[in-house]
């Protein structure tokens, strides 16, 4: 495959919208029950319901779909036997059942996984279950398979918990003020918000709230799938001698560093006992997680 894409794919959102959020009480929406184990599932804003999901989609989708276009032009889309897409296919497929408990939609979502050849060290998945990975991300770190599960999980957790529609959401409502109700009844200016609002995704930036929840929810599902969670220190570890210090494209937003590697393991914790479980074992008979980076130390 050609290297191709030059700059991350951006999802172009939102032809219309549809305002129901009324009041206080509408605000937040109810926190699901903790579970025995693992991570929590906390709550999603209700805010988020300005943007329509049906719209959200339908634009992934499009994106979606002209990007697998333009890298079969380019000779950049990696065929269905792919090794290394073998290997992400197989890794999702793993993933795929437990997105339900993060976002309960999920279960009718048309799950995709991609392969582009391209030097970015990147990956994303779009609303809807769109799923790409570029080959400079895989190649670059040379992740392991429960690496691979890290990102992956990540990527999910972004598009389970909304995150996109969220802000899109925000900043349609800062926008508005005072003219929503009056705007409801003939939707020009409204509409117009939020396509002004959806051109500016690409510029959107998650806030650590999304990540950190991106962070531990990725963390939950590849637990739950059967990969090491201590992956994810390996993974940022990788990332920063790659990167030397700074994190790459995929992760430019991020919190980077020794504060990164400490938040994913005082996860652990909560996330071992899954991923024992899936190996018919205790997490104190577990064995240390070791990458294939020898300057990298195992992790207990």
């Amino acid at each position: 495959m050609r290297n191709a894409f030059p700059g991350r794919p951006l999802i172009c959102l939102l032809a219309g919208m549809c305002l129901f959020v009324t009041g206080p009480s509408a605000a937040e929406e109810p926190v699901k029950q903790k579970t025995e184990d693992g991570i929590e599932v906390g709550k999603m804003s209700a805010l988020r319901k300005i943007v329509p999901s049906e719209y959200v989609e339908a634009q992934a989708l499009e994106q979606y779909n002209g990007l697998k276009q333009q890298a079969q032009q380019q000779g950049a889309l990696a065929p269905d036997n792919d090794p290394q897409l073998k290997r992400l296919r197989g890794v999702a497929q793993r993933l795929v059942p437990h997105a339900a408990r993060w976002n309960p939609e999920a279960a009718q979502w048309q799950w995709e996984v991609n392969l582009i050849g391209s030097k970015q060290l990147n990956a994303f998945c779009m609303p809807g279950g769109k799923i790409a990975f570029f080959t400079g991300l895989i190649d670059g770190l040379k992740l392991t398979d429960d690496e691979i599960a890290m990102v992956m999980g990540h990527e999910m957790a972004h598009a389970l918990r909304e995150h996109g529609r969220n802000r899109v959401a925000k900043g349609t409502a800062l926008k508005l003020g005072a003219s929503v109700a009056s705007s409801l009844f003939g939707l020009k200016d409204v509409g117009q918000t939020v396509v002004n609002q959806g051109a500016q995704l690409m510029f959107l930036k998650f806030s650590r709230d999304d990540e950190i929840e991106a962070d531990v929810a990725g963390l939950d599902l590849a637990a739950r799938a059967g990969y090491d969670p201590r992956a994810g220190v390996t993974l940022w570890k990788k990332m920063a001698i790659v990167s030397k210090g700074a994190p790459p494209q995929w992760l430019s937003t991020h919190p980077a560093g020794t504060n990164r590697i400490a938040q994913i393991r005082s996860r652990l914790p909560q996330v071992m006992p899954l991923y024992a479980r899936t190996r018919n074992t205790a997490v104190n008979k577990l064995p240390p997680y070791r990458t294939n980076v020898p300057q990298i130390a195992a992790v207990e």
